[in-house]
């Protein structure tokens, strides 16, 4: 049985882990054929399945989950969710404005590298290994570029009509970043009660060994399905 104060991030990471073809890049069917039958500008719509998409992302999540993990103070967290979002927004709108393609199955094992990476960098690793620490905000906007490929890879596969394309990718961001705020303010909030109780130092690195867990989990699965898709 796992000590009492050890549920918060173990809830916290299952909520973040695949349990269905519906989740993360994935869109539910109903969503898959409205986006391929409708032509012209859909604002909210567009905000409400940006919004979807994102709080259904667990593998955004847990990367987003662990570069807040040792985050106190609203300003860092703002600063690297900033960068995470300018990477994510940049590569998904130009990835989809001009088809641009990756592998689905390629950028999710990468986007899966770089929950690994963020958990390893909350353990301390590459101090340790290597000696030095990363840059923690170059790495966060560049899995940022890599996790918005992941985006518009998956919605390029749903062929939106270039009828409206623009404004329709713009209320889509729209809706990822309501998304993902959202997301993080309950994270942030489970956190913030955890950090209070005595058991949260003691079990800070067991939870990041679970995260890059799951990390590896998600890229074996991706590579999976590439090898044999």
């Amino acid at each position: 049985m796992a000590p009492a104060r050890l549920w918060i991030p173990l809830v916290l990471l299952l909520l973040f882990l695949p349990f269905g073809e519906a989740l993360a890049h994935a869109v539910a069917e109903g969503d898959k054929g409205y986006i391929q039958e409708i032509t012209g500008v859909h604002i909210l719509p567009f905000v409400y399945l940006g919004a979807k998409h994102m709080a259904t992302g667990y593998d955004h999540l847990l990367f987003l989950f662990g570069v807040v993990f040792f985050l106190y103070r609203l300003k860092h967290v703002a600063i690297y969710v900033s960068l995470f979002a300018l990477g994510h927004s940049t590569t998904m709108l130009l990835g989809v404005y001009f088809n641009i393609g990756i592998n689905s199955y390629l950028i999710d094992a990468i986007i899966g590298l770089s929950v690994v990476y963020k958990a390893l960098d909350n353990m301390g690793a590459y101090q340790r290994w290597f000696g030095f620490q990363p840059n923690t905000k170059a790495a966060t906007l560049i899995f940022g570029l890599c996790h918005g490929f992941g985006l518009s890879s998956k919605i390029l596969d749903y062929e939106l009509s270039p009828d409206g394309l623009l404004p329709n990718l713009l209320a889509f961001n729209v809706g990822v970043e309501i998304g993902q705020l959202l997301a993080l303010t309950a994270v942030l909030i489970a956190m913030g009660y955890w950090r209070r109780t005595v058991g949260f130092w003691k079990h800070a690195y067991t939870a990041n060994v679970l995260m890059m867990t799951a990390g590896f989990m998600l890229v074996g699965f991706q590579l999976t399905g590439y090898f044999v898709a």
